[in-house]
């Protein structure tokens, strides 16, 4: 079934907003409630629920981006086009923005609204790389499930682990956003945007790779199909 664009804008921005609701509100609950307490992990397994939500919910119509770098590794492989790249990014920005108000309104202003932050104990020659890196793991692992299953079956659950797993391991170096809609909304409403620079760089570094080395495989599964 071939959706709209219109639709396509509708999902990828509840499911955006779901995302961020969970990804930041987790860490200013944590801080309002917890006096963050709950640290890391908590902040992990939050986006892990989000994304389960969200893929499985809406997987089938727009695949799930829920993130402009990953929307443009969609791009590179020929997933999208031109076009529907924008109705992405307006969905997915729209989306962070109103999910970072939601959390200002219901849950709290502690912690600068849940910006990402790296550590500057760490070289910004560690930070940057590790912030690719954790780019690249996600969207190698979106490519991964849409090549060989589609976003069937366990998608959700390896979707969303590579992303609780970023964060649990990484975060503490880059802050591991790997989403420059998830870093822009509450650095935009907190005033906090000294560190936008390397979630609006490192993570297209990142997902930009992957979709290079997965792009070969699609369009030969694509001229397979063809055939077919």
């Amino acid at each position: 079934m071939t959706y709209s664009n219109l639709q396509i804008f509708t999902v990828e921005l509840v499911g955006t907003f779901i995302l961020v609701v969970f990804a930041t509100g987790s860490i200013v609950l944590d801080a309002e409630i917890f006096n963050g307490e709950l640290g890391i992990p908590f902040a992990a397994i939050a986006p892990f629920i989000a994304l389960l939500i969200g893929v499985y919910s809406f997987g089938k119509v727009s695949l799930a981006h829920f993130n402009p770098a990953v929307t443009i590794g969609y791009y590179i492989t020929g997933h999208i086009s031109k076009i529907q790249v924008m109705y992405y990014f307006a969905a997915e920005i729209i989306g962070a923005i109103l999910g970072s108000l939601f959390v200002l309104k219901v849950i709290g202003e502690k912690a600068d609204l849940g910006v990402n932050v790296p550590n500057f104990d760490f070289s910004i020659f560690l930070i940057f790389p590790v912030e690719v890196l954790a780019s690249a793991m996600l969207m190698g692992v979106i490519f991964y499930v849409v090549y060989t299953k589609g976003l069937r079956g366990f998608s959700g659950v390896a979707i969303g682990g590579i992303v609780g797993l970023d964060i649990l391991f990484l975060a503490f170096i880059s802050g591991a956003s790997m989403n420059p809609a998830r870093a822009l909304a509450p650095a935009l409403l907190s005033g906090v945007v000294e560190n936008l620079w390397l979630y609006w760089s490192a993570p297209f570094v990142g997902t930009i790779i992957a979709a290079f080395a997965f792009r070969g495989k699609f369009k030969a599964q694509r001229k397979k199909e063809a055939e077919s």
